[in-house]
């Protein structure tokens, strides 16, 4: 009887040992470890990837925003956010999709409306904006409804309304466009893409100096 709790103690001392050094490695020193490494090697991705502006920070170039006056560069539409009633306005609580299917009539008439739309916004006086013009991008949401970049031929779509709305020339909202574009990964993996946050901030340093 003596020798099984002095067994049954033994072991219970021993698992509790392991427990406390297993949880100062993995609940302490390896969460330091890899927060250390990640500030000093990642210290921009680490924080979020901030985007500043006048020395505050204005988002994050992960996370796309809304609400931009037609005097700035769109994003991609967020109709998957506007599916629940907890976030419709990008402040990040949860994100997510349609999850409408390819042939949805209500998905279907969504796309034909951004598509009007994308039409009206961005004829000018002198540049009149084809259906056949607007790319997919434009007019669909993406997948988590938080995407911060767009196409290089949307980005390119927005440049004469853009130029008209702050009196800038459209050389100089193109040179603007293909300054933020940036190239597929490698070289290879992705397509090319423009942040809209980043593309928008450096529009209104380009107005302010105009």
């Amino acid at each position: 009887m003596n020798n099984s709790v002095s067994n049954t103690a033994r072991l219970l001392w021993a698992a509790l040992r392991a427990l406390l050094v297993l949880t100062l490695v993995t609940g302490v020193i390896y969460p330091l470890a890899v927060t250390g490494v990640a500030q000093a090697l990642f210290n921009d991705k680490a924080n979020g990837s901030e985007i500043k502006a006048e020395g505050k920070v204005v988002g994050s170039s992960l996370i796309g925003q809304q609400g931009y006056s037609l005097d700035y560069f769109q994003g991609r539409p967020a109709n998957g956010l506007g599916t629940n009633s907890v976030n419709t306005q990008y402040k990040l609580i949860l994100s997510g999709a349609t999850n409408l299917a390819a042939d949805s009539k209500v998905l279907v008439k969504q796309v034909e409306d951004a598509k009007a739309a994308v039409v009206k916004n961005n004829s000018t006086a002198d540049y009149k904006v084809k259906p056949s013009q607007v790319p997919a991008d434009a007019v669909t949401s993406s997948g988590s409804g938080l995407d911060p970049d767009i196409s290089p031929a949307y980005a390119e779509l927005q440049v004469h309304r853009v130029a008209e709305r702050n009196h800038l020339s459209v050389t100089q909202v193109e040179r603007l466009v293909k300054d933020h574009t940036d190239g597929r990964t490698l070289g290879f993996i992705g397509e090319p893409t423009v942040n809209v946050l980043e593309l928008n901030i450096a529009l209104k340093s380009l107005v302010t100096k105009s």
